[in-house]
C-alpha cells in the first residue's frame, strides 16, 4: 500500500500554506506520460466501473490490476457525480495526469465575496492513517499543537495546547514560542533548506523520530528541548469546569475534536455539567476544527433548551442538482439530521441512550480560525432553532459544507458534496462567524465580543481573556464587551511568495476541519 500524509499545516517560506499529497503513478503533472486515449470531454461513464482498479493493489481487499488512467476515470466521474460544484470544474483527459496532481485539478476556481477560495478543504489521505485518526484518535507527532501568529520572518509560532498524558505535555506549555528546530532559525530563517527543517521537527510524518527544541516560555526563559515523536492519543474532551459567578454556577467545557472517541467524554461531561447546576455554559471551540456532524448534534441537544429543538432539523444537507430527493451515497431518502436526543453509538454507550441536557436558552462560545466545520454547524444549528449563541473570540474557518471519505486503492478522498443548513434555512457562511464588534475581515455577525487568544493564561483559566470576557460579557446581560483585540481569521492557499500568513493558525492536519458523515 503506499502512503501519504495527506494535507497538513505546513511551514513553507510563507508559512502555513496547505500542502497535499497523492497516490498513483507516473512523474507528475504530465511530464513524459503517453499521449492521450480514449478520453471525451463532457463524456463520462459510471464512477463504478472503475471502483478498485489500481496501480498497486492491495493484498486481502477488492482491489484489481488496474493503471493510473482507471484511478483517475475514477476520480473524474466520481467528482462528476457528487461533487457540490461539479459544473464548475474543467474536464480534463485523465491520462496526462498523474492521480495527485489530477485530484488536484478536480474542484471549482470559484472565490467567495470577500475573494477568498470557495473551495478550501480539498485533500486527500492513506487510508489506515484516516482510518487510524477518525476512529481512534491517533496520529504520529509530540501531542502539542502549534499556533502561528505571525507567518513570515520574523515568524512567531508558539504551543497553542498539549494533548494529556502526551509526551509533548512533558515539555511544552501552552504560549511556549519556538526558536530553533534542529539548529534551524524559526523566527527568520526563510531558505528552503531551512524550511524543510522546521517542516520536519514540527510535523513529524512517523512515531519514532528525534528532534530537538530551543524553546522560550512566557517568562523568557529559555531551554532546550529534545523530543521523540509518538503514536498520539487526542482526548478531545480534555477540561470540563464549574466557574462560580454572582448569578450562578457557569459550565466551562474545551473540546476539541469531533472524533468517535468524544461521544462518551462529551455525554460524561454534560452529565457532569447537569449535576451542577450550571445555568450557562462557555463552550470553548477554538481548536476544534469539527469531525463526525453526528456528535455535533448530540453536543447541540444535550446544550439546548429541548422545547427549541423538539421536532426541529439539526442540519439539513444539499447535494448538487442531480440529487435532490435521495442521499447519493448511502441511496436513502434526505432527511434533515435532527437533534439526537440518544446516543448514536460512536464509543460505549450503548446507541439508543437517552442523552443529558443542560435545557439552555443561551451559550457562549469561544471561537478562533481553528474553530471550523462541524464546530461550525453547533453554531449555525443552535441558531437555527432560536438558542441565543454569542461568540467570543475571533472570525470562524468559513465551511458549511462536507463530504463522505471514501477509500479508492487504499487513499482516502475528501472532495465537498454537500452544504449544510440549519432550521432557519441558512447555510451561507462561507466567511466564517464573525463576533460583532470583529475588526478586519468580517463574515456573517454573531452577537459577542472579539478577543484575541491568550498564550499567558491556560485554557479553563478563568483569567484566560477569552474566557474571562465571557463571564464578564455574561455579567454584563450580555451588553458590553472589552476593546476589540480579536483578529479575522487566514485564508489558507498554495504557497506564493506574495502572501503571507499573519494570524492564528493551529496546525491540525484537514482531517480534523470538517464536517464528516458516516454511510
Amino acid at each position: 500500500m503506499r502512503y501519504q500524509a495527506g494535507i497538513r499545516v505546513f511551514l513553507l517560506p510563507i508559512l502555513g500554506a496547505l500542502a497535499s499529497c497523492g497516490g498513483g503513478s507516473g512523474d507528475g503533472g504530465g511530464r513524459n506520460i503517453p499521449a492521450p486515449t480514449g478520453w471525451q470531454s463532457g463524456v463520462f461513464r459510471s464512477s463504478s466501473t472503475f471502483d478498485d482498479l489500481c496501480v498497486n493493489p492491495r493484498p486481502g481487499t477488492n482491489d484489481r490490476q488496474g493503471s493510473r488512467t482507471d484511478e483517475n476515470n475514477w476520480l473524474r466521474s466520481w467528482t462528476n457525480e457528487l461533487y457540490l460544484w461539479y459544473s464548475e470544474v474543467t474536464d480534463r483527459d485523465p491520462s496526462l495526469y498523474d492521480t495527485a496532481d489530477y485530484f488536484d485539478l478536480l474542484k471549482t476556481d470559484a472565490v467567495t465575496a470577500s475573494g477568498q477560495p470557495k473551495d478550501k478543504f480539498h485533500f486527500t489521505y492513506d487510508t489506515d492513517v484516516w482510518l487510524a485518526l477518525s476512529q481512534g484518535g491517533t496520529s504520529a507527532g509530540y501531542g502539542a499543537e502549534f499556533a502561528v501568529l505571525a507567518g513570515v520572518p520574523p515568524r512567531q509560532i508558539v504551543v497553542a495546547y498539549t494533548e494529556p498524558g502526551s509526551v509533548g505535555a512533558t515539555q511544552f506549555s501552552r504560549g511556549d514560542e519556538i526558536l530553533e528546530v534542529d539548529g534551524a532559525d524559526a523566527v527568520n530563517g526563510n531558505t528552503q533548506q531551512i524550511v524543510d527543517t522546521l517542516n520536519a521537527g514540527l510535523f513529524p510524518q512517523d512515531p519514532g523520530e528525534s528532534h530537538t527544541f530551543l524553546v522560550r516560555n512566557i517568562a523568557g526563559e529559555t531551554r532546550t528541548v529534545t523530543l521523540s515523536s509518538a503514536v498520539i492519543t487526542r482526548v478531545p474532551v480534555p477540561i470540563v469546569d464549574v466557574l462560580p459567578s454572582a448569578s450562578g454556577p457557569v459550565g466551562y467545557l474545551q473540546f476539541n475534536d469531533h472524533i468517535a472517541t468524544a461521544e462518551d467524554q462529551l455525554i460524561e461531561a454534560i452529565q457532569t455539567l447537569e449535576d451542577q447546576n450550571v445555568t450557562d455554559l462557555i463552550l470553548d471551540l477554538r481548536y476544534n476544527g469539527g469531525g463526525y456532524l453526528d456528535i455535533a448534534s448530540e453536543l447541540s441537544y444535550m446544550i439546548a433548551n429541548t422545547t427549541l429543538t423538539a421536532g426541529q432539523p439539526f442540519e439539513t444537507l444539499v447535494f448538487n442538482d442531480k440529487h435532490t430527493t435521495r442521499d447519493p451515497v448511502t441511496g436513502q431518502t434526505l432527511v434533515p439530521t435532527p437533534f439526537h436526543s440518544t446516543s448514536q453509538g460512536f464509543g460505549d454507550t450503548q446507541a439508543g441512550t437517552p442523552l443529558p441536557t443542560l435545557n439552555l436558552d443561551r451559550v457562549y462560545v469561544i471561537t478562533g480560525p481553528g474553530t471550523c466545520s462541524a464546530s461550525e454547524s453547533i453554531i449555525n444549528g443552535l441558531r437555527g432553532v432560536g438558542v441565543d449563541v454569542y461568540v467570543i473570540g475571533s472570525t470562524t474557518c468559513g465551511k458549511p459544507y462536507g463530504f463522505y471519505p471514501t477509500d479508492n486503492c487504499g487513499t482516502t478522498y475528501f472532495s465537498i458534496q454537500f452544504r449544510g443548513e440549519n432550521a432557519a434555512n441558512f447555510g451561507d457562511y462561507s466567511d466564517g462567524f464573525s463576533p460583532a464588534n470583529q475588526t478586519g475581515t468580517v463574515g456573517t455577525v454573531v452577537p459577542g465580543c472579539s478577543v484575541e487568544d491568550d498564550f499567558a493564561n491556560a485554557l479553563g483559566d478563568p483569567d484566560e481573556a477569552r474566557i474571562a470576557a465571557a463571564l464578564s460579557f455574561r455579567a454584563s446581560n450580555n451588553q458590553v464587551c472589552p476593546v476589540a483585540t480579536g483578529v479575522a481569521p487566514p485564508r489558507l492557499s498554495k504557497a506564493s511568495t506574495s502572501q503571507s500568513l499573519s494570524n492564528l493558525v493551529v496546525s491540525k492536519p484537514a482531517a480534523r476541519l470538517n464536517r464528516i458523515l458516516r454511510r
